[in-house]
Formats: structure tokens, sequence, C-alpha cells
């Protein structure tokens, strides 16, 4: 049993020790594997096959599944290290500890977005992306968009997720409107003035690639995602009544049949089920 704890209260040697086995994991390779994997099952309802990892039911227990795969990479070269969490709700600013420089580095630059403070800045020699290159091989980000303003979400857009009581719902992907936590926090339900909420407009407002399939590249990731698997055990502790659905394999006349997982299916590419990671207590807590 092990701790994944706030950033915000890391020691200077606690975010050493991070940094240095994430920096680690890229150089051997290892790194650029898990964004390959995220890339591959970033799967966008208009598209065919299966959808586990976004716009579907399984987005929580894969993302589950996928950071203790990296965490198991990190323990790896260093077995004191988990994955913290950035409670998006309350450290809302470019300015905060998590961009500093002993850390994960703060915002591109005006001309082209490229980060260049920080272990991940391109010119330190530490960080080429070689998986998604868009702009070209250095990590970009634009944080709270300036030039079109977008904030964090608030502490209450995130209730607004936690308070729904039911899971999710038909048709299982980013058009569910009628409720369902998993489409509210993972953000495509949003008022009409809105285009995003949550989990989605934590990635905008990060900007650069933390906006496509690639997401990964950016270090930020792991820790948005810790705090998102948080939520979803504060979802399950309000709401021990309900659970994950589909609970039953979808009809094969449904439209969603084959592309969406229920409880019992086995999720690629592990062929774990939702079902056994549904709880992580007996692995990790959050302190």
């Amino acid at each position: 049993m092990y701790t994944r704890q706030n950033q915000k209260d890391l020691t200077s040697a606690q975010k050493k020790r991070f940094v240095a086995a994430v920096l680690e994991l890229k150089r051997d390779g290892t790194y650029d594997q898990f964004v390959r994997t995220h890339d591959r099952y970033f799967v966008p309802d208009d598209d065919d096959g299966l959808r586990v990892g976004h716009m579907s039911p399984s987005f929580f227990p894969w993302h589950r599944k996928y950071l203790l795969e990296f965490e198991k990479a990190l323990q790896a070269l260093d077995p004191g290290l988990s994955v913290p969490y950035w409670d998006w709700t309350t450290d809302r600013s470019p300015a905060s500890s998590l961009w500093a420089e002993d850390f994960l580095g703060g915002t591109g630059r005006a001309d082209d977005r490229q980060v260049t403070t920080g272990p991940f800045a391109y010119e330190k020699g530490n960080w080429p992306i070689t998986v998604g290159i868009r702009e070209g091989r250095f990590l970009t980000r634009n944080l709270g968009r300036p030039h079109n303003p977008i904030t964090l979400p608030t502490a209450a857009e995130l209730q607004w997720a936690v308070d729904d009581p039911v899971y999710d719902t038909a048709p299982w992907d980013s058009t569910a409107v009628d409720g369902g936590f998993r489409n509210k926090l993972e953000g495509w339900t949003a008022p009409r003035r809105e285009r995003w909420r949550n989990h989605n407009k934590v990635h905008q407002w990060i900007g650069g690639h933390m906006t496509g399939g690639t997401a990964p590249n950016d270090p930020a990731f792991w820790l948005h995602h810790s705090f998102v698997d948080l939520i979803w055990d504060r979802w399950q502790q309000r709401h021990p009544g309900s659970g994950y659905l589909p609970a039953q394999r979808l009809d094969r006349f449904d439209r969603q049949y084959g592309r969406v997982l229920s409880l019992d299916e086995p999720m690629p590419p592990w062929g774990v089920t939702p079902r056994e990671l549904l709880s992580h207590r007996n692995l990790y807590r959050y302190a």
C-alpha cells in the first residue's frame, strides 16, 4: 500500500525524485510507449471500432489501469515513488508551484508555445517529442490560453458532476446529455454557452500537446489524471448504491454494440475488466 499525495505538499526532494524517474523513462524509450498507447485508444465517437479510453463508460477504469502501469514503471526505478495529483479547483494559476522551474516548468513562449523552463524544456536536451509531432520536437503549452482566455474548472463545476448519482447513460458516448457522472466529469456534457467542462477543460487550459491523443507527451497529464481518479473514488463514496454502467453487455442490435464495454468485458491492451478496477483500496490511498 502506498500513498498518492497532492502535488502542492511534495518536498523539493520528492519532486526531484519524481522528475528524475520520468526523465529516465523517457531516455530508455518506455515513456514514449505510454504515449503511443494512449494515442491508440483515443477513439472519438464518430470513428468505427471499440471506444475504450475516451467518450465511453470505461474512461475511468481504463485510465486507472493506465496510471497503475505508469506508476509500476516509475517504481521499478525508485520504489518510493507514486503519481501525485493536481487539484485544479484550488491550484488554478500559471504561478502555482506545479509549474515552477523545479517541477513541471511553465507555459510556452508566445511565438511557438515552446516550453523553455523546467526539466522538460527541449533546450535541456532531455525531452524530445517523438510521438504525434505537430509543432516540432519540443513540448508545447499555452496555460490559460491568453489570446482567448479559459479558466480551470471550479469546485462548483466539479460538484455538478459528482452530485449525479448515475454513472453513465445511453448512448454511452460524448452525446449522453441526460445526465451521467462519467460524461459530466470527462467534460463533454456542458451548458450550451460552454464547450468543455472538468477533465476536458483542464486539457484545453494547458493547451499545446495536452489537447490531443498524445497528451501524455506532457508530464502534467499524469497529475491531472491522478486527480480524475481521486474524483471517481469520491463519487463512489457519495453514491455507494450506484455502480458502473452498462452492467451487462449491450444487445447486438444496439448501435453501440461492440463499441463500448460493460462491467465484465476485458479492456485492451491489458485484458482486465472494469470490475477489476472498481477499487484501488488494496493498492494505494490518497492523502
